[in-house]
């Protein structure tokens, strides 16, 4: 809910509403994140695990910005029911979590987040139970310090077995972990790859290939504008295509899903004050 132009603040709450004609139109509220007075609820994102449950995460700090923050979240059964039962809410661990889990090849699931600007901020959570239970299975850390920020990192599993994690910087960083996200990589930019600072989108499609949406081209840095999908074949190494998406400015935080019909949908925002 925005103010003027105060867009983060300790007001901030999330609503969840749903579509049944592919986002042609949209009901009403059908839950609201409100916590109490002087909590902040934000940055939420919506993840189907591979038993059909739905998950709603967010994140919660006291004030607009309490150096901690904390990963909350809620979870239905039965996401496709007009009313979904919802379980009660619980803590899974600390930092900011905008992204979709990533489902290892050994069953694992892992939750990526940040506490922003901090040694070692980007944290690795783990499910080896199906969501049962989480624990911290390892961080990053980005280097040089300045160039921290809000991280906002996102991870694939490249197709030899390692974790491959891009990282929002001052352009776009990445890690990479060799023991399923225990131990990673320096945090440090990629070269070649020109982009501001501000979120990206990257998952791994059902042929197989990678999809990333980026702010304009591969090797030219815009501002929050162009909204563009690449596709990889080799991890990453390359990618070709160049779909615009939107050409405005002022559009960012792009965000998706694939179904099961392969149509990809991307949702992002534009002119957010």
């Amino acid at each position: 809910v925005v103010h003027g132009r105060d867009v983060e603040s300790p007001r901030n709450y999330q609503v969840l509403k749903r579509s049944d004609n592919n986002g042609r139109t949209w009901s009403s509220a059908k839950v609201m994140i409100l916590p109490q007075q002087h909590v902040r609820a934000m940055s939420a994102s919506i993840w189907i695990d591979p038993r059909g449950r739905m998950w709603i995460f967010w994140g919660q700090s006291f004030g607009q910005q309490d150096g901690r923050y904390g990963i909350w979240t809620i979870v239905t059964d039965n996401p496709d029911a007009e009313n979904p039962v919802w379980s009660k809410p619980r803590r899974l661990g600390d930092g900011i979590m905008l992204n979709k889990p990533t489902v290892l090849s050994n069953g694992d699931w892992l939750f990526t987040s940040s506490v922003w600007k901090a040694e070692n901020s980007i944290k690795v959570y783990a499910s080896t139970d199906q969501g049962q239970t989480f624990h911290l299975r390892g961080t990053a850390n980005v280097l040089p310090a300045e160039a921290r920020g809000p991280d906002e990192p996102m991870i694939v599993q490249r197709q030899d077995g390692s974790l491959w994690m891009m990282v929002r910087s001052r352009g776009i960083a990445e890690t990479v972990s060799h023991d399923c996200g225990k131990t990673w990589t320096p945090v440090k930019r990629i070269d070649g790859m020109r982009h501001p600072t501000a979120r990206f989108f990257l998952r791994r499609l059902n042929s197989g290939s990678l999809l990333l949406v980026k702010h304009g081209p591969l090797d030219i840095r815009t501002r929050r504008e162009k909204l563009m999908a690449f596709v990889s074949a080799d991890d990453g190494k390359t990618w070709q295509g160049g779909l615009m998406i939107d050409e405005r400015e002022k559009v960012t935080y792009p965000d998706g899903v694939q179904a099961e019909d392969g149509t990809i949908y991307i949702i992002y925002d534009y002119n957010r004050t």
